[in-house]
């Protein structure tokens, strides 16, 4: 993979800082897989559960480099989550975090350690594991909590093409410095392990959250250049008052996951702006190794609201109902997206594992968007998060996004059947369901009693800031 061009060449050069002060080097690296690759024998799966640690980010790289096929699971997975996909697929493997928690360690079963990297153990199971396609080098989750066993499957070709995209659009250097506030197993924190690898980029490797103290003071002991976000991580930006903090190393942010609220693009956009800085809205999906559009920072605060354009080497049309393209400005159209980034395609068995590549380069998002004039495409929805009052479709998505804007201090999701579209907040204050009632029924124009209000004390998200929409679902 050229994601591992510099550490022939280059041994010495830093692969990684932890919060502790350590170094890492890809002379490191290059030791660690081929330890790993004596161990495993070659392309046999592994599933990695992980942490943002040293052992596992030498775990993850290491699997790549020797070829094996790592599935990034997260290290606090659910038991009966990793029940059900070792049911599934039948890893020859784990890798996993010295300090696993016992219950997972309990359902890992009777694997024996075979190999230690800094605090990063393999086990074997002593099984074969299934059969893999020659070309398949990573696996990655599409749900992350919902019990799906569906998989993505990606090659190396996947992943070298959309890291060198990136590096290109957002100017990766060997100068940066990023740093793992999101998690190794979610798409977006790889790709920033991927890209910054590719850059020859030092990464600052830390398990602390953004909302914990010690995590800014590293952020300027270490001179951090780069941040990254969902929707809901920018929440919790504001919370802790990034805009008022003193970090002139912090160059840039980028932000994916889900669309920001106008308002805190724009917020975001124009701090950034005022302080030379540099604010990129992403678009993607785990699919496409994940990215597939990007709004240059340039662009931010003319083009609020966007997603942005193509990513270099990808290409995105609008297709309608009927599989037309769309082509008039702001003509209505499912995202259709074309690269060498997209992955062969699902896994819902062990047997899939074999398969070859069924998208060829073709993925149908499910994400429904416009284009404008100018050809910067606004995201507007899911094709399928939508419910019929009255015979009108609603998308729950705009619905969300409405309310959110209404009640920026509130968590809010939306979920529902025909004829009743039930409004989440977790705030008891009887003034926000009120509002959040006005809101909807003014802005829907459908009156009041076609919408409910449930309190619950938390809205459930993944650990990359998702609803959790099934969960929603049982307490509905």
């Amino acid at each position: 993979m050229e994601l591992f061009a510099r550490c022939g060449r280059e041994p010495e050069r830093l692969l990684a800082i932890t919060d502790s002060g350590e170094c890492i080097t890809l002379g490191e690296l290059n030791a660690a897989a081929e330890r790993l690759e004596k161990t495993v024998g070659g392309h046999r799966l592994v599933f990695l559960l992980c942490e943002n640690t040293p052992g596992c980010l030498l775990g993850y790289l290491s699997c790549l480099k020797a070829g094996a096929v790592p599935l990034l699971l997260d290290a606090h997975i659910t038991p009966d989550l990793l029940k059900r996909l070792i049911d599934v697929y039948r890893p020859g493997f784990f890798y996993v975090p010295g300090d696993l928690p016992a219950e997972t360690r309990q359902t890992v079963g009777d694997a024996a350690p075979v190999l230690e990297v800094r605090d990063g153990v393999l086990l074997s199971t002593g099984r074969p594991g299934p059969d893999l396609h020659p070309d398949l080098a990573l696996l990655l989750s599409t749900s992350g909590s919902t019990g799906s066993p569906k998989l993505v499957r990606l090659t190396g070709r996947n992943l070298d093409a959309n890291a060198a995209s990136i590096v290109e659009y957002l100017g990766i250097t060997e100068e940066e410095r990023p740093v793992t506030n999101l998690a190794m197993s979610y798409s977006y924190g790889m790709s920033i392990l991927n890209t910054h690898v590719l850059a020859g980029a030092p990464i600052i490797l830390t398990r602390r959250g953004v909302m914990e103290r010690p995590f800014w003071d590293l952020m300027a002991r270490e001179r951090v250049t780069s941040l990254a976000g969902v929707p809901y991580t920018y929440q919790m930006f504001r919370r802790v008052g990034l805009m008022d903090m003193d970090l002139p190393c912090l160059r840039t942010l980028t932000q994916a996951g889900g669309k920001l609220t106008e308002e805190a693009h724009r917020a975001f956009a124009q701090w950034a702006m005022d302080t030379g800085r540099r604010f990129f809205v992403m678009y993607g999906q785990t699919e496409a190794s994940p990215r597939m559009g990007y709004l240059p920072a340039e662009r931010a605060l003319e083009k609020c609201g966007s997603m942005g354009v193509p990513i270099p080497g990808g290409e995105i049309r609008l297709l309608d109902a009927e599989g037309r393209e769309v082509s008039r400005p702001d003509g209505l159209g499912e995202i259709v997206y074309r690269g060498e980034n997209v992955a062969m395609g699902y896994a819902e068995r062990a047997e899939d594992l074999a398969l070859g590549d069924q998208w060829h380069g073709q993925l149908h998002t499910g994400d429904m968007a416009r284009r404008d004039a100018d050809g910067f495409y606004y995201i507007v929805g899911r094709k399928k998060r939508f419910v019929k009052l009255f015979g009108n479709r609603v998308n729950m998505d705009e619905a969300e996004r409405l309310l959110m804007a209404r009640l920026p201090d509130v968590g809010v999701a939306c979920a529902g059947r025909d004829d009743c579209l039930t409004i989440f907040l977790d705030s008891p204050d009887p003034t926000a369901g009120r509002a959040a009632v006005d809101c909807l029924s003014q802005s829907l124009r459908f009156p009041a009693w076609a919408f409910s209000v449930h309190i619950v004390d938390i809205i459930p998200k993944t650990k990359s800031g998702k609803t959790q929409y099934s969960q929603l679902d049982i307490v509905q």
